[in-house]
């Protein structure tokens, strides 16, 4: 049963915290704007790779629980601690994925999928043609978020990620930020086209996983590594405000409180809290 409270996620793979903000991101600023931009420190006991990154921000559990630590998800506990897409879409809401690359995250690959169940799944992959998968996600996420009635959703960009991991971090990185940037803005635009968006309350969540080293690569254990960041705006979100630490737990956390399913995950084990419960006092 879908509700006026919505959200959208959109995970950006690999985004460094510093070259984001030396960068001209005019759309992520204006979430940032609306809302917040926070650094989020990943923890000493998550490996620095998209999986237990990814896997973190998808269940809002950490590795302990959810069994991830590597880019293979073999003896992951997924079926124990499900994504917030599945666990959204049992609770009687309207889900979304769309990925156009990585493939765990949408299909059996490497051990996955890490969203188990959306109500819909959209998934074309080039393989490390990421720049050709990201179009390809955020032109089916347009038409999707434009015309259909989804309570969540989830699009993922995977370019900037490898083109840290081939060129590492310099002009080709910085473009690809830029590129990313506009995908975003498409997605801004499309939920903006909907004809009942002003009486929408749409929630817009962007997150990276990692960072990246200059030469290009992550998994260590360097500071541009382990920072990765949040930007978000919507209902209960103050503009401009300070943030505490955020967490990649904090993101499901925030997805159920928007969407007025907060209760009802009350008994899971979930590590996270919305964002709004992580402002700085005073």
């Amino acid at each position: 049963m879908t509700s006026p409270s919505r959200v959208l996620v959109i995970g950006i793979d690999g985004v460094r915290l510093d070259v984001l903000q030396a960068t001209a991101t005019p759309h992520l600023d204006a979430i940032a704007a609306d809302g917040f931009l926070a650094p989020v420190r990943i923890d000493d006991a998550t490996p620095t790779w998209s999986g237990p990154c990814w896997a973190t921000v998808a269940t809002g559990v950490s590795v302990a629980r959810h069994g991830i630590t590597h880019n293979v998800f073999t003896g992951h506990r997924l079926a124990e601690h499900p994504d917030f897409l599945t666990l959204a879409s049992l609770a009687g809401k309207r889900t979304y994925l769309s990925v156009g690359s990585w493939e765990p995250l949408a299909t059996g690959a490497c051990g996955g999928p890490l969203f188990a169940a959306p109500d819909r799944l959209t998934f074309t992959s080039y393989g490390i043609d990421c720049e050709r998968g990201d179009e390809a996600a955020t032109a089916d996420a347009e038409r999707e978020l434009a015309a259909a009635d989804y309570d969540v959703a989830f699009v993922y960009l995977g370019d900037v990620d490898e083109t840290g991991h081939e060129l590492g971090v310099g002009a080709e990185y910085t473009a690809a930020v830029e590129r990313a940037d506009a995908r975003v803005g498409r997605l801004l635009a499309a939920l903006r086209s909907r004809p009942g968006f002003a009486e929408e309350a749409w929630t817009v969540i962007a997150v990276t996983d990692h960072g990246h080293v200059d030469e290009g690569g992550h998994g260590g254990e360097s500071d541009v590594e382990r920072t990765a960041w949040i930007a978000a705006c919507g209902p209960g979100i103050a503009a401009g405000a300070e943030m505490g630490v955020l967490r990649h737990v904090d993101v499901a956390a925030h997805v159920f409180e928007a969407v007025g399913l907060a209760g009802e995950m009350a008994e899971l084990p979930l590590e996270g809290k919305a964002f709004a419960a992580v402002v700085t006092e005073g």
